[in-house]
């Protein structure tokens, strides 16, 4: 995991792609909005919707990453991490909502056969259509990138919500051309498509938020690679227990060695400190480590 936690750094690099991602989300919205009005896609304006939307997740996640980096205080003794779940969790329902709305619309547009009324979709829909794939597609790619290297959960579900536009603008793609071929019906379809994309991404967001609010542990991977860490420190003989739970873009762990019963006190706090040093600086996504030393079982 290329990690490395700064708290500045990482609002830094969190805001400027989100500052981009407006920007960017704002455009293409006017240019799929225009192109659906005067393409008559049904489908391409649903997609217009859902770009417009991603502006207002990627504020609620800017406002979600100030907040988490915020230092502890008072009321907060562990620190404010977990706001930025929250954020996540915020875009889900934002995007579940936008989702339904413009699966609705879709459904009834085929149960009223309203679709007849539309003239064919243009060409300029079609070409939205296109345009919309290719920059989502390198919005979610940047996102993605900038959300793992400063291991963010808000933004990694801001990247998502790129992807899914990219998804929900293929539908449209597929809708538009096939209206265009004479099968009106299609473009309600795809707009029923995007809204079950839309859906799905709301899912994985939500579910990825509230594992990290509900205390999940880390990979059994990371976990493992914590052990081999610790028994690298001289004097200690074994890992006894290991725990470790999310704290929004941060871990906790709490790690039980043994050690040589004989040991002074002193020894073996100096063990303690060189492990519990050793994982901070390792894995610097770890808020807070706890050792506790236990002494090793004899063989009779």
């Amino acid at each position: 995991m290329n990690f490395e936690y700064d708290s500045k750094k990482s609002l830094k690099v969190a805001n400027r792609v989100s500052f981009i991602s407006i920007l960017s989300n704002i455009a293409l919205a006017a240019f799929k909005l225009i192109a659906g009005i005067l393409g008559h896609s049904a489908a391409m304006v649903s997609d217009a919707v859902h770009s417009a939307s991603d502006v207002a997740s990627t504020v609620v996640v800017m406002i979600g990453m100030a907040l988490s980096k915020k230092d502890a205080d008072a009321d907060h003794e562990y620190g404010h991490e977990r706001l930025e779940c929250v954020a996540a969790l915020l875009l889900a329902m934002l995007l579940a909502f936008t989702g339904l709305g413009i699966g609705s619309n879709a459904v009834t547009s085929i149960i009223q056969s309203s679709y007849h009324e539309v003239q064919t979709p243009g060409i300029i829909a079609l070409i939205a259509a296109l345009v919309s794939i290719l920059v989502k597609e390198i919005m979610y790619r940047g996102t993605k990138s900038a959300a793992n290297k400063i291991n963010s959960a808000a933004l990694m579900a801001d990247a998502w919500h790129h992807r899914s536009d990219a998804l929900s603008s293929i539908g449209s793609l597929i809708g538009i051309a096939a209206a265009r071929l004479g099968f009106p019906i299609c473009d309600p379809l795809a707009g029923l498509i995007i809204c079950l994309f839309i859906l799905k991404a709301a899912y994985k967001i939500f579910m990825d938020a509230v594992s990290k609010l509900t205390d999940k542990a880390c990979s059994s991977d990371l976990q493992d690679r914590m052990r081999k860490t610790a028994m690298e420190v001289e004097g200690v003989e074994g890992v006894d227990l290991l725990n470790t739970r999310q704290f929004g873009s941060r871990i906790y762990v709490d790690i039980e060695l043994s050690a040589e019963g004989d040991l002074s006190l002193t020894d073996s706090h100096e063990i303690a400190v060189q492990v519990h040093d050793l994982l901070e600086k390792t894995y610097p996504e770890i808020k807070h480590c706890m050792v506790h030393m236990n002494p090793a079982e004899k063989n009779d």
